[in-house]
């Protein structure tokens, strides 16, 4: 087994809470690629987080959050600005986000040690960071220079891409992206973003097409469709009492990452189908809990959870 590298942004969430009988808004450590890294560590993978945060009280609490979990921070740099705080309102169980800060503090990375790179046996890209020109170009330069496994994630929020223009933008980085993917992982609100009136499979079917080899549009309660090839696969998810979504995707990639560290690139779309069953439950299980990086599971609470066949 080897250890993957997340590359994308670390940062504050500020979640719809309740204190003493007060509307508050509860701090939680966050960013989308940053739970993924917690999530690899908590499943048992080695894993190393990249990217950037403040040099205030806040970044301390992430660089400290980050080596309680057992996530490599070498490739983690703090920068001489506040820490990014996202915003977090709800008219379900997910989260609207709204950020605040700038720079944003995650967006200062600027390159990542080539040989972390060079030995990883998977490396994640994708998020909000590659919005920004700078961390754009890392990212770039990180992804042209891996020998594992490349998986990839939008992550989209709608709330950062104003003009039609942005969404044509982004369209066109997460394409360059995909096309060298192995894994492309995006739910269905990404796709709903990135390529309004088409149905998943379509979705799926034009990133297989542009080189991905393969795709996992997850659906929330609905489970996922898993494209490899010609093949589709949907896939439940399990039935759960979700008081917090916030995390559930990331989770989703962590647990894939997490398998295709312990057994490499599946070849076929069932074995395809058994990570991303085993995925769903990790997202259950987070969607059981109030969100961020302190939801993620062990593999011992998951099969606590669903049995020990999970």
């Amino acid at each position: 087994m080897g250890y993957a590298v997340v590359l994308g942004e670390a940062l504050i969430d500020l979640l719809d809470g309740e204190c003493a009988g007060e509307r508050v808004f509860r701090q939680a450590i966050g960013g989308a690629p940053f739970n993924v890294s917690v999530g690899v560590a908590r499943l048992g993978g080695e894993v190393s987080f990249a990217g950037s945060v403040g040099d205030d009280a806040l970044g301390s609490r992430i660089v400290d959050f980050l080596t309680e979990a057992g996530v490599g921070g070498r490739a983690l740099v703090r920068v001489p600005v506040p820490t990014t705080l996202a915003v977090a309102t709800f008219t379900g169980a997910d989260p609207e986000f709204r950020f605040y800060g700038s720079p944003p503090s995650y967006a200062l990375l600027r390159d990542v040690p080539r040989d972390l790179v060079a030995g990883a046996a998977v490396v994640y890209c994708g998020s909000i960071v590659l919005l920004h020109p700078e961390f754009l170009a890392a990212a770039r330069t990180v992804w042209a220079a891996t020998t594992g496994l490349r998986v990839f994630d939008p992550n989209v929020r709608p709330t950062l891409l104003p003009t039609p223009a942005d969404v044509d933008g982004l369209r066109t980085v997460v394409e360059e992206f995909a096309a060298t993917a192995d894994l492309v992982k995006l739910s269905h609100a990404d796709a709903a973003v990135l390529y309004p009136g088409l149905s998943l499979s379509s979705v799926a079917g034009d990133l297989l097409s542009l080189g991905a080899g393969a795709v996992v549009v997850t659906r929330g309660p609905a489970g996922a469709l898993v494209a490899v090839g010609d093949d589709r696969v949907e896939l439940p998810a399990p039935v759960v009492e979700a008081i917090d979504a916030t995390g559930a995707g990331d989770s989703v990639m962590a647990a894939l990452i997490a398998g295709l560290l312990a057994t490499g690139r599946p070849a076929t779309v069932d074995v395809w189908s058994r990570h991303v069953s085993y995925a769903l439950r990790v997202a259950g299980l987070v969607c059981e809990r109030p969100g961020g990086a302190v939801a993620m599971p062990t593999r011992a609470e998951v099969a606590a959870r669903y049995g020990s066949d999970a």
